[in-house]
């Protein structure tokens, strides 16, 4: 089955622009913030993205489960690694409060603000990265990524795989369904993990080899259009205009600016907020 991908900013501003920029806003982006540990200026980054995934205006309803995981997954990562992550944060002018059992870890307000400044960086990640997976339409996945010069087959071969994983959960769902229907429910039992794996053997099975054969399928027709035998033209006609540009310079200025921040002004370093030292 070719089920293509949640089309959900249709109309809006960003679905406007030319798709090549929302690759390039991410690339722009993430090379800004992975570079920035300065809660003010971080927590300023974190607001531009927020504006930036606005302006896609993707429904909140439709991705609600997909925030929802996000934050959850960024929240527990971000308190994992600040726990077990104490050299990030190491030195003798630490502002302790405790120190974790068992591991010895010091919980200071360094690395709160560590923390703070870790999560907001993720979130900031992620708002800018949802418009590329909801706001761009399908039919330019390979179009945008070969006219961004990556050789064609690795462009097809994104294009196909944006598709094949809402696919993919489609024809799982249609499996659960069709073995309830026969009797057989996957999900019934409160036992270990290896018994809950074996019953999803009757799932993943089947659904293994929908997949593999539906890529025979994909394989066979693209050979028999003469896929790779020659240079690849697109119908999707891509062209930058004043908008793009000054969209693009402007996050292509924003990494310039605070590349250079961080070596003068110090934004690569940790800020700790004069309320959070103790006494």
């Amino acid at each position: 089955m070719n089920v293509t991908p949640r089309y959900l900013g249709r109309g809006s501003w960003l679905s406007r622009r030319d798709p090549r920029v929302l690759v390039l806003v991410i690339v722009f982006f993430i090379f800004t913030v992975v570079q920035v540990w300065d809660g003010r200026v971080v927590l300023g980054l974190l607001v531009l993205a927020l504006a930036y995934y606005r302006s896609a205006g993707i429904p909140f309803a439709a991705v609600r489960r997909n925030w929802v995981f996000a934050i959850s997954f960024v929240t527990l990562l971000t308190l994992v690694n600040s726990v077990l992550t104490g050299q990030r944060v190491s030195g003798a002018d630490l502002h302790v409060y405790f120190q974790v059992p068992i591991l010895g870890t010091p919980v200071s307000a360094e690395s709160l603000a560590y923390a703070a400044s870790q999560w907001m960086r993720f979130i900031a990640m992620v708002a800018i990265g949802f418009p590329l997976a909801f706001c761009m339409a399908p039919a330019d996945f390979g179009a945008t990524f070969a006219r961004l010069g990556i050789p064609e087959k690795f462009a097809v071969g994104l294009d196909l795989t944006f598709r094949f994983i809402p696919s993919l959960a489609v024809d799982y769902q249609e499996t659960i369904d069709a073995q309830r229907v026969r009797g057989y429910e996957p999900t019934a039992g409160n036992g270990s993990v290896v018994a809950r794996l074996r019953q999803m053997i009757p799932i993943l099975a089947p659904l293994t080899i929908s997949a593999i054969a539906g890529a025979e399928d994909t394989i066979d027709a693209m050979d028999l259009r003469g896929f790779g035998t020659g240079r690849r033209t697109w119908l999707r006609e891509l062209d930058f205009d004043r908008t793009d540009r000054l969209l693009v310079g402007f996050f292509a200025a924003l990494l310039i600016v605070m590349t250079i921040a961080g070596y003068t002004l110090g934004t690569s370093s940790i800020w700790v907020p004069g309320f959070l030292i103790p006494g």
